[in-house]
C-alpha cells in the first residue's frame, strides 16, 4: 500500500510503527463556532482512511480532538453572554450532531484541551529546561533557530521566512519566527501555571495530546492542507526538540473545498455551515461528490457536482432496494465476502476514491445485469457493500416479514400470469410498505 507523504512530498510504501496496528491523529475543530461544510472535508476524508484500514484488518486508534482552550472561544463567550466552557460545550454537541448528520462513523478518542493542562504544563517545563524554549514576562516562546530542519514539512526555507515574517509589536520574542507554547492573559478564561496566569499556545495543545494519549510518536497525523503551516510545521519543531521525531511517520493533507472559486472560510465570510448544507444535500450525496475528487486534490462546490452525486446516488439505492427483495424472498446468503482484490488494488495507491467510484458504478451496472438473469446478485452484491462500507454510504433497506415475503411472491406469481388487477392491488400495498 502506498500513501502520498506531505513530510517527503511522495508516495511512499506505508509501513506501521507495529505491525497490523495504526495509530492516527487528525486535527479536530475549535469550537467557538458551528463548523462549515470545509470543515467535514477533513473528518469525512479521514473516516474513509479509518474504514479502509479496518476493512484491511488493521487495529486502528483513531483520535481527533477539540480544540477548547483557545481566543476565540473567549471571544465567542464575551459575544454570547456565556462562559468559555458553555461556548466550547455548545459547539462540541453541535459538531458531534454534524458528524453523526454526515453518517461519519465513531472513532476512539476525542480529547479536549482542557483536560490535558498538567500534561500542557510538563511539556513546556521540559522544552525549557533543554533551552529549547523561553520565558518573557509570562510568556513561554519555542526557539525555532534550534531546529535543523524547520520548513521542511511545507517546503520553506527558514531564512526566507526569517526575512519575510512580521514583527510583532511587543517584540519580546528573540526571533519573529518563534512562537508562543505559553502566553499570559488577564483576559477571560485563564489557568494557573509555573509561569503566570494564561493559556496554551495552539500548536502545543495538539502535539502534547499526542503524546499523551499514543506516546512519542505515531502512525499517520492528518488535516487540511491550511494547516501544514505554521501549526503541523510547529507540531513537528516541538517533537522534533523535545522527542528526536517528526511525530509522525506518514502526513497526510486533504485539499481546500472552494465555493464560486474560493477558498472556503469564515474569515473571508465565503463558507456555508455543515448544519445548513446537510438540510439540502443527503450524506451519501456530499460523500459521492467529494470522493469524485482526490483527497489531496482542491474541490469546486458547484450545483452540477451535486446533481450528478444525488443521480449516482438513486441508481446505487435502486438497484440495491431491488437485490434486497431478491436476497431475502429467495434466502440468498450474503455478507461472506470479507474482501475483494479490485478494491485493495484500487484504495493501496493513497486512496484513489475517483477510481473506486468508477468500480461502484460499474458493479452497480454488473448487479442490474445480474437481477436480469438471476445469477451472481450474491457476489456483486457484497461487493457493492464493502465499497460502501470503505466511503461511508449508508442505505435503509428494508427488512421484509414473511407476510411481506408471501405478497411479494404473489405479486411476482400474478405478474407472471398476467393477473394485472390483482398485482396492482398488490402492488399499492407493497409500495406503501416501501419495498416497491
Amino acid at each position: 500500500m502506498k500513501i502520498y507523504n506531505s513530510l517527503t512530498d511522495k508516495l511512499e510504501e506505508f509501513k506501521p510503527i507495529e505491525e497490523g496496528k495504526i495509530k492516527m491523529y487528525v486535527c479536530g475543530p475549535t469550537v467557538y463556532n458551528y463548523v462549515h461544510i470545509g470543515n467535514m472535508r477533513p473528518a469525512i476524508t479521514f473516516d474513509m482512511v479509518y474504514n479502509y484500514f479496518k476493512y484491511l484488518g488493521y487495529d486502528v486508534k483513531y483520535a481527533s480532538n477539540f480544540t477548547d482552550v483557545n481566543p476565540k472561544i473567549i471571544n465567542a463567550a464575551k459575544e454570547l453572554g456565556i462562559t468559555e466552557r458553555e461556548v466550547a460545550d455548545k459547539f462540541i454537541e453541535a459538531y458531534l450532531n454534524d458528524l453523526k448528520s454526515f453518517n461519519c462513523g465513531e472513532i476512539d478518542y476525542r480529547p479536549r484541551v482542557i483536560n490535558h493542562m498538567e500534561d500542557i504544563y510538563n511539556f513546556i517545563t521540559k522544552l525549557i529546561e533543554k533551552d529549547m524554549a523561553y520565558v518573557v514576562d509570562g510568556d513561554v516562546y519555542f526557539r525555532v533557530s534550534k531546529v535543523k530542519d524547520y520548513g521542511m514539512l511545507s517546503n520553506q526555507d527558514i531564512e526566507e521566512l526569517r526575512s519575510g515574517a512580521r514583527v510583532e509589536v511587543d517584540e519580546k520574542k528573540e526571533s519573529p519566527l518563534d512562537f508562543a507554547l505559553w502566553r499570559r492573559t488577564e483576559d477571560g478564561e485563564q489557568f494557573e501555571s509555573p509561569w503566570g496566569m494564561g493559556i496554551p499556545g495552539w500548536h502545543t495543545e495538539c502535539v502534547v495530546m499526542i503524546n499523551s494519549i499514543f506516546g512519542s510518536k505515531i502512525d499517520i497525523h492528518g488535516g487540511g492542507v491550511d494547516l501544514k503551516f505554521p501549526h503541523h510545521e510547529n507540531e513537528i519543531a516541538q517533537s522534533v526538540a523535545l522527542n528526536d521525531n517528526y511525530l509522525a511517520n506518514y502526513w497526510m493533507h486533504n485539499g481546500h473545498i472552494n465555493l464560486d472559486g474560493e477558498k472556503m472560510s469564515k474569515s473571508l465570510g465565503n463558507f456555508i455551515l455543515a448544519k445548513d448544507f446537510i438540510k439540502e444535500h443527503d450524506a451519501n450525496t456530499v460523500k459521492l461528490a467529494l470522493f469524485k475528487t482526490h483527497y489531496r486534490l482542491p474541490l469546486n462546490f458547484t450545483d452540477e457536482v451535486f446533481k450528478e452525486a444525488k443521480v449516482l446516488d438513486e441508481k446505487i439505492y435502486n438497484a440495491l432496494k431491488q437485490a434486497n427483495l431478491v436476497i431475502q424472498v429467495n434466502s440468498l446468503n450474503v455478507g461472506e465476502l470479507k474482501e475483494d482484490k479490485k478494491i485493495n488494488e484500487i484504495m493501496d495507491e493513497d486512496f484513489n476514491t475517483p477510481n473506486l467510484i468508477t468500480y461502484l458504478i460499474d458493479l452497480i451496472k454488473d448487479l442490474n445485469v445480474a437481477l436480469r438473469n438471476n445469477s451472481n446478485i450474491e457476489e456483486i452484491y457484497d461487493k457493492i457493500m464493502l465499497v460502501n462500507q470503505i466511503l461511508g454510504l449508508k442505505y435503509d433497506l428494508y427488512v421484509m416479514s414473511e407476510e411481506d415475503k408471501e405478497l411479494y411472491s404473489k405479486w411476482l406469481d400474478y405478474r407472471k400470469n398476467k393477473d394485472f388487477n390483482k398485482a396492482d392491488e398488490l402492488r399499492t400495498i407493497l409500495a406503501e410498505r416501501n419495498i416497491l
